[in-house]
């Protein structure tokens, strides 16, 4: 693909903001009109905003941005920095004369990574939340920017990733994901990930798999207490689909975490996934056609989660775990 981002998937934009000090951020997706979009929640402690509103019995059709926030709860006032730019903006849901921008947001828990968490009265991420949807373009980088500024691993900094695709009828599906997670992208204490199998052009070094695997990389590696771990994450296709076959998507590209991630969904992260459609091409078939845009997802998913480690830098305060490029080279 032309980027290999998510922005590959034409009608969307991404803005990332963060605070070097704090040791956090927020990243968030804005679409030029608004998406049909579902969520699919695995983890045992997520944090979230509307997303009952995305089910697909709920009246709402359409979302007008979606973000991922550093800051634990705190970081839901993201969505609120958001809508505010969005209402500037005149987007949103209207009922009569009113106008009210719709905007689910997930966040992840990056409070003891050693930045600077005395913010006083009120928390700085709504702000943060207004400036990168401000900002939002198609190039963006990956890595420890945005939500992943404060992202760990078990073993090993984590980030912002992306990846796309194209499948056989020519419908694009991007990923863009903060990995945070409670376990390992990594294949126990080496430089192989997971997600190697599904690998394109050397987009997180090309090193392949390892000659074996052994009982000690199976090992169970895990980081941090209860709610201090999430990977959350949006897969968006050019797609049109309705919010059933949108929940169907999200389903699938969990995959994505179980295949990149080890071990994933548990009871200690908040791991979700939302899925997106801005319905610029139709399915060749309703079934087989999503079965393989979800499998397709999956696969993006997964090179996403391993290139925000891939990509990512260590935080500058004592004890901050290394990066992967600090560890192998």
């Amino acid at each position: 693909m032309a980027r290999n981002l998510i922005t590959d998937v034409a009608g969307l934009r991404v803005g990332q903001a963060g605070d070097a000090k704090l040791g956090s951020g927020v990243t968030t997706i804005v679409f030029d009109v608004p998406a049909v979009a579902s969520v699919d929640v695995r983890g045992g402690g997520p944090g979230t905003r509307e997303t009952a509103l995305l089910d697909p019995a709920q009246t709402v059709e359409g979302i007008d941005a979606v973000v991922l926030s550093g800051g634990s709860a705190f970081g839901l006032d993201s969505a609120s920095g958001v809508q505010a730019w969005l209402r500037e903006q005149k987007r949103g849901f209207r009922v009569r004369e009113a106008v009210v921008p719709i905007v689910p947001a997930a966040i992840m828990f990056d409070l003891l990574n050693g930045g600077d968490k005395n913010w006083g009265r009120y928390p700085p991420y709504r702000e943060l939340g207004y400036q990168a949807a401000q900002g939002a373009t198609a190039e963006f980088q990956l890595g420890s920017a945005g939500a992943g500024l404060g992202a760990t691993t078990a073993t090993l900094k984590g980030g912002v990733g992306s990846a796309s695709a194209t499948t056989r009828d020519g419908i694009t599906i991007g990923a863009i994901v903060v990995v945070n997670a409670v376990g390992t992208a990594t294949i126990g204490d080496g430089r192989h990930f997971w997600a190697a199998p599904f690998e394109q052009r050397k987009e997180f070094g090309g090193r392949g798999w390892p000659a074996q695997i052994s009982p000690g990389d199976l090992a169970i590696r895990v980081k941090g207490g209860p709610q201090e771990n999430t990977t959350i994450a949006l897969v968006a296709t050019d797609a049109k689909l309705n919010k059933a076959q949108c929940n169907r998507l999200a389903i699938m590209a969990q995959d994505g975490l179980a295949r990149a991630i080890y071990p994933v969904h548990t009871p200690l992260d908040g791991d979700v996934v939302f899925s997106a459609a801005t319905g610029a091409k139709a399915l060749a078939d309703p079934v087989y056609g999503l079965a393989e845009l979800g499998m397709v997802a999956a696969n993006v998913m997964a090179r996403a989660i391993a290139r925000g480690v891939y990509e990512a830098t260590a935080l500058p305060f004592p004890k901050a775990l290394p990066s992967w490029r600090d560890r192998f080279g």
